[in-house]
């Protein structure tokens, strides 16, 4: 009867955690992942993000940017062809977003959670997570700017359609940074929100739901997205009405900080905190030192001073049967 337990026991331990070591099902309930398991699965993700390479990162954001370029294009088609609705025009809104979140591609504002998460437990460095966002940000804008060049110099867009375009920049130009910073304070907080219960999911239905209801929350709250804003800022840079300097000090920068504020300080912190000191405990116990020092933690990757990293996914325990047989 016992070794029935235990091979009971195995199968579901089995199934219930992937390959990478990653909870694949709920403890206690199978389909429910508490916060601790949540966390783990995102560590497992952001461990293999770490070791990515710059050219894989960049290639990535860009095809991120080329995504966010179908939001600008359908946000302000929509908003052209239906006199400017709020409700009508935003519908297709999370497209891009839906592209590049299910197409598993780079976006600036999804890596204020897991690489930080990393950071926070010391399994990576402060300049691995600088690499990574510096990579991915700037790609993200390229993309967006390849974007905006092509329809700023090409028919795509109707007149209404060229005329909303270029009034999303226009708008923003006028608003003042503190209520921008803001405003993208809120949308980092739903972008880094979305990656958080995105991990909870086991399913692309549920993972479709998700990405398009939360996105519709960013035109719905007259919000801002800096990879978008950065979109609509060159475009009306293309088309002469505007000054790259004057769009990226009073538009992007603010959003870009209000972004980054809302998804590592008002989501990633936080939920770190909210979960238990179990959720990588077998990086604590036993002595093991596998975190990174202190100094490997602020200064690893830039000079000889030691790691950059360390493998997260030996941190989560794994059922193994056989030491278990042997311990019986």
């Amino acid at each position: 009867m016992a070794d029935n337990d235990d091979r009971e026991e195995a199968v579901r331990d089995a199934v219930d955690v992937s390959r990478s070591g990653a909870p694949a099902g709920g403890s206690v309930i199978r389909d429910r992942f508490s916060a601790d398991e949540i966390f783990q699965r995102i560590i497992v993700a952001a461990d293999e993000e770490v070791t990515s390479g710059t050219r894989e990162l960049f290639f990535s954001g860009l095809a991120g940017g080329f995504a966010i370029t179908v939001t600008f294009l359908l946000y302000a088609s929509l908003y052209g062809t239906t006199g400017g609705d709020p409700i009508l025009s935003a519908l297709l809104y999370p497209l891009g977003f839906i592209f590049i979140i299910l197409g598993d591609y780079q976006l600036y504002t999804e890596n204020t959670l897991p690489p930080v998460a990393l950071v926070l437990e010391r399994l990576s460095s402060l300049p691995s997570l600088l690499r990574i966002w510096g990579v991915v940000l700037l790609s993200n804008v390229f993309g967006g700017m390849l974007g905006a060049l092509a329809l700023a110099t090409t028919n795509v867009l109707s007149a209404d359609a060229a005329a909303a375009a270029a009034g999303f920049a226009e708008k923003a130009i006028e608003t003042s940074q503190i209520t921008l910073f803001s405003k993208a304070v809120f949308a980092g907080l739903i972008v880094a929100g979305v990656v958080w219960v995105d991990y909870s999911l086991r399913d692309s239905i549920s993972r479709l739901m998700l990405i398009y209801i939360s996105f519709l929350a960013i035109p719905f709250g007259n919000l801002y997205h800096v990879v978008v804003s950065a979109t609509e800022m060159f475009y009306l840079v293309f088309i002469g009405e505007l000054a790259l300097s004057v769009g990226l000090w009073q538009f992007v920068l603010p959003v870009l900080i209000g972004n980054s504020v809302g998804g590592v300080v008002l989501v990633t912190v936080v939920n770190y905190f909210h979960t238990t000191e179990r959720r990588l405990e077998t990086a604590r116990d036993e002595g093991s030192k596998r975190q990174l020092t202190i100094r490997e933690w602020i200064w690893g990757g830039w000079s000889a001073s030691g790691r950059s990293y360390v493998p997260a996914t030996e941190e989560i325990p794994r059922s193994d049967p056989e030491s278990r047989e042997n311990e019986r």
